[in-house]
């Protein structure tokens, strides 16, 4: 699947997969189905979502079973209007689930939200949602972390960062409802913009302003 890093910059690695183009389930180029994950394999599960979208979409993890690892890309685009919704749930013992969302909003409106749910003690979920938000764009993004009642020692990150174009407008809302003493619970909101310094040292370089912000895009997709 090299046209996956080609096209969408995404990187795969021997893995059990779970892939999704324009928000539709591609069973040609999965190992796995599309459903609750309730049996340990040997390799991480590498969930895919990538593409366009618009209108309604929905990604759903379920992870159920212990001492699994679960790595989740995602890199979409909207060029109209969309509702995005990523639901996680982590039920396994020593279970992680670690996802990397990016979106490229080029549209009046994309409304996100994520919702990371621990189950289970000793679970974990991190998620780092990136997005590039175009000229005049308009972009909601929400996320809730949940741990349970009985569910101590769980580990639990949501971070959002935006780079926005001029006249855009970025709403954040991260949240948390925490039941148990968890082991760690981070969220964190930011914006990404380039310093003077940066713009000059590249214009001192003979570089346009066009090639500059391309530049500064693909850095702030790259940070890890």
């Amino acid at each position: 699947m090299s046209y996956m890093w080609n096209e969408f910059n995404i990187k795969t690695f021997p893995a059990e997969t779970i892939v999704y183009r324009d928000g539709v389930y591609c069973p040609d180029l999965s190992t796995l189905e599309n459903k609750p994950i309730n049996k340990k394999y040997d390799l991480p599960v590498h969930i895919i979502y990538v593409g366009e979208i618009a209108g309604k979409c929905r990604l759903n993890i379920e992870l159920g079973v212990d001492n699994q690892n679960v790595i989740v890309s995602v890199n979409v685009k909207n060029k109209k209007p969309a509702f995005f919704n990523i639901f996680i749930k982590n039920a396994g013992k020593n279970s992680e689930i670690k996802a990397n969302v990016f979106m490229n909003n080029m549209s009046d409106m994309l409304d996100y939200y994520c919702e990371a749910k621990h189950l289970y003690k000793n679970t974990a979920i991190f998620v780092k949602n990136k997005l590039f938000a175009g000229k005049n764009a308009q972009s909601k993004l929400s996320g809730v972390a949940i741990i349970n009642k009985d569910c101590p020692a769980c580990k639990s990150d949501i971070s959002f960062v935006a780079m926005v174009g001029q006249g855009a407008k970025t709403e954040f809302l991260p949240a948390q409802r925490i039941s148990s003493e968890p082991d760690v619970a981070d969220h964190s909101a930011a914006v990404f913009k380039p310093t003077k310094m940066q713009i000059n040292y590249l214009q001192g370089a003979g570089l346009s302003m066009t090639e500059i912000n391309d530049i500064m895009r693909e850095a702030f997709l790259n940070d890890c």
